[in-house]
């Protein structure tokens, strides 16, 4: 093997596994110019600060949202923010520090629908490698059929299976959560699901 030729191999295996991460340009700690670079015991490239010493880590963001139900339909909401501004989603979004899942899970759906829900139960874990980013699904049943448009949607709206508008929904990951929710619906029989969602790849 030509001497370099095996760490540029470590390079682009750790640039493959280094997908979704964002860019970055200062230190946080310092203000320096970051390098980035594989450290020294490390396995991936990082962003390094030459100058303070700090290794910044990146890792993936948890989504958090829900599959709230009234009878037989789920609420959906038509975004107000980008990205994908104007498709229709279920509730979700980022956790924050201090929240549980369920918590965090809950307040999306009230801060984007105005719905409150009964008890919630896991329903589906997606991978997104790509974007860095797992997302965690509960369902819930709604305490009553009230909702209402927020700052973050611009419609909120109960849909049965053939009602939902498919070819306007904003994520894969929210039409395979979807899917999975009416499978199991004519099943009788709710299942947790799991799986990787792959940028640009249908699923069904």
């Amino acid at each position: 093997m030509q001497p370099g030729k095996g760490r540029g191999i470590v390079r682009e295996a750790a640039a493959k596994l280094n997908k979704g991460t964002t860019g970055m340009k200062y230190c946080s700690n310092c203000g320096a110019d970051l390098d980035h670079r594989i450290p020294d015991g490390e396995d991936r490239l990082r962003y390094v600060c030459d100058t303070c010493d700090n290794i910044h880590y990146q890792n993936p963001k948890m989504v958090v949202g829900t599959v709230p139900r009234w009878e037989d339909k789920i609420l959906l909401c038509r975004r107000a923010i980008a990205p994908r501004y104007g498709f229709w989603t279920l509730p979700a979004g980022y956790l924050e520090n201090g929240e549980t899942t369920a918590r965090g899970a809950r307040r999306e759906t009230f801060e984007e629908t105005g719905a409150r829900l009964g008890e919630l139960t896991p329903f589906a874990l997606f991978d997104m490698v790509f974007v860095g980013e797992i997302y965690y699904m509960f369902t819930a049943d709604m305490v009553s059929p009230e909702f209402h448009v927020t700052d973050e949607s611009l419609e909120v709206a109960l849909f049965t299976e053939e009602q939902i508008p498919w070819g306007e929904i904003a994520f894969d990951v929210i039409e395979k959560t979807l899917r999975c929710w009416f499978e199991d619906l004519k099943t009788g029989r709710l299942r947790f699901h799991t799986g990787e969602i792959e940028r640009g790849r249908k699923f069904f």
